[in-house]
């Protein structure tokens, strides 16, 4: 990534973790420098969903649950950060969860 991406005020900025073990999604406001919500494989609302929080279905699951938290908020337009990660697997189906959910980016 040749330089940094910085959310606006109309569309903060959806920012993807993921460790060996776990993903986890946040959405910040770069002008605020605030988290306004998250969400991640260990949140205890989706662990009775999840069986096994390292697999691509897990992502999936934690990109709807942001999606849904966004719309919830009036945020439909967003600024995906990977995080320097290849946009494969995990990574992937988390976006793609979140945009089939109805988030724009």
């Amino acid at each position: 990534m040749n330089k940094k991406i910085k959310s606006q005020p109309s569309r903060p900025r959806l920012y993807v973790f993921r460790s060996n073990k776990h993903i986890y999604a946040s959405l910040i406001d770069d002008t605020q420098a605030k988290v306004i919500t998250s969400s991640s494989s260990i949140s205890s609302e989706l662990k009775p969903i999840i069986t096994s929080p390292s697999t691509c279905v897990a992502a999936k699951v934690v990109g709807k649950s942001i999606a849904d938290k966004c719309i919830n908020l009036g945020i439909k337009q967003i600024v995906f950060d990977r995080g320097g990660k290849l946009y494969h697997g995990r990574i992937k189906a988390l976006a793609d969860a979140a945009r089939e959910a109805g988030i724009q980016f």
